[in-house]
């Protein structure tokens, strides 16, 4: 498996912001992070439409051209969960920075910037930067199909000893 890994993608769900009500004043939401075949969920944050949970999620990756999908759910006790929006993101701008030489670079320099178009779900626009001697990506995603939210998300690529790397 290492043989194909390039690395690993820790996205940190920091948190929702205005989510919809599925429970009748309010949800109990969670988020399943998708890539490929990978599926991961942060925990259920009860009664509540504005939800930090500021918890890691780490994606093996093997093909950078795969979006990573976004979908936020409201936990139900005795029925389905009910679908409170999704997104979906593009690793490439992200790993393009992760690639360059940085080393020197001051602290806080901002390395690239996307912006929000119709061919992503970024409510604002995304600053590559780095902090800490790595690169970060902060992401705000407007969630669709929904009447209304955004999820908030900081990317941090790790590499992985004996991996193929970028």
């Amino acid at each position: 498996m290492v043989e194909h890994l390039l690395g690993l993608l820790r996205v940190r769900v920091a948190r929702g912001v205005n989510l919809a009500v599925r429970d009748v004043t309010t949800s109990d939401p969670y988020v399943v992070l998708r890539m490929g075949k990978q599926k991961l969920k942060t925990r259920v944050i009860k009664k509540n439409t504005n939800p930090v949970w500021n918890e890691d999620l780490t994606l093996c990756i093997e093909d950078p051209s795969l979006p990573v999908r976004l979908q936020v759910f409201d936990k139900d006790r005795f029925s389905m969960d009910d679908a409170m929006g999704h997104a979906e993101f593009d690793i490439r701008p992200f790993l393009e920075a992760v690639k360059m030489n940085l080393q020197g670079v001051p602290e806080g320099t901002i390395i690239r910037k996307v912006v929000p178009c119709r061919q992503n779900c970024l409510a604002e626009e995304s600053v590559v930067r780095w902090c800490h001697g790595q690169v970060t990506q902060d992401l705000a995603l407007r969630l669709k199909d929904v009447e209304r939210g955004e999820v908030e998300l900081q990317l941090q690529w790790v590499n992985v000893p004996g991996a193929k790397g970028l």
